[in-house]
């Protein structure tokens, strides 16, 4: 497993490919100074909606398997591919949406009965 965090540069639809495949492509920057890397991942099958929720500019961290396998195309050349296969997103609290206890604190004091608590357990 490799991780990499980055801003979110592109992000493409999702594309079904054949019957059975489908995936959604993104683009990760570090906006370096000096020579800035920007990085293809790809989200397939019933993870391509990992990333709905991210926005572009947002800072991401991305958990992927590197990727790679052989193809003959049918001129008989052999070629070879790479990707890289995200299966988890970590997006920034404000993007994360779903996560709603931001804000919230609970404590263990509310547990504690109060001296004139008359039930029996």
């Amino acid at each position: 497993m490799l991780t990499y965090t980055g801003i979110l540069k592109v992000k493409n639809a999702e594309v079904k490919v054949s019957e059975k495949f489908k995936k959604r492509e993104f683009v990760l920057t570090d906006n370096a100074q000096s020579y800035p890397q920007t990085i293809l991942f790809q989200l397939t099958q019933d993870r391509t909606s990992l990333i709905e929720n991210a926005k572009v500019g947002d800072e991401i961290t991305v958990h992927f398997l590197l990727k790679g396998r052989e193809w003959k195309n049918p001129q008989g050349e052999i070629k070879f591919f790479n990707s890289l296969d995200v299966f988890k997103i970590d997006l920034p609290k404000a993007s994360a949406g779903a996560d709603n206890t931001q804000g919230q604190s609970f404590s263990n004091e509310t547990l504690v009965p109060t001296p004139d608590d008359d039930l029996p357990f």
